[in-house]
Formats: C-alpha cells, sequence, structure tokens
C-alpha cells in the first residue's frame, strides 16, 4: 500500500513538472516575439522615440538622425557604429531596442 501511495505521489510530481515546463517555454516565447515585434524603427525614428533609449541622450540621438540625413538609412548594428560618438559597446545595447528596417 505504501509503495502504491508513494508510486503515485512521484507519477503526479513528474506528470506536474513536464507541463510546468512545457507552459514555461510557451510564456518565453510569446514574450520574445512581443519585444521582437515592438522593435522602434531606427530610420524613421524621432529624437524623442531614440532618448527612452537607455544609453542614448539628446546629443547621440540627434547625431544618429543627422549621420542618416547624410548618408541614408542605417541597415546593421555595424553601421551603427559609423555614427559620431556611438562605439561597439553602445551599438549593441541600442540595437536590442531598435529594428534596421
Amino acid at each position: 500500500m505504501k509503495k502504491l501511495v508513494l508510486s503515485a505521489m512521484l507519477a503526479a510530481l513528474v506528470l506536474g513538472a513536464n507541463y510546468t515546463l512545457a507552459n514555461t517555454s510557451g510564456q518565453t516565447l510569446t514574450r520574445a516575439t512581443a519585444e521582437a515585434s515592438t522593435k522602434l524603427k531606427l530610420n524613421q525614428a524621432s529624437v524623442e522615440q531614440l532618448t527612452a533609449i537607455p544609453g542614448l541622450g539628446k546629443v547621440k540621438a540627434q547625431a544618429i538622425l543627422d549621420h542618416i540625413s547624410e548618408h541614408g538609412e542605417i541597415k546593421s548594428q555595424a553601421e551603427l557604429t559609423k555614427v559620431k560618438g556611438i562605439g561597439d559597446k553602445l551599438a549593441a545595447k541600442v540595437a536590442e531596442y531598435v529594428s534596421f528596417e
């Protein structure tokens, strides 16, 4: 009798753990998809929108817009580093929040 109860409890624990893991993965995927769809389009952004990105102040946001006006659209994180005052580290941080469409 004791073995039967122990087996039932173990089975419930294992089945419950599988459900929890599957559910967590689905939530993570949904969150990642939502974040990807809400990225700011860098080449269409305003100074106000750019300054909302952590690490970008008004001066660097304006530098991005000036660079776009002078050289055309920024199409990658690597191109973003060509903007005066933006290095590899800041470009990587900004790239998390923008799309280069």
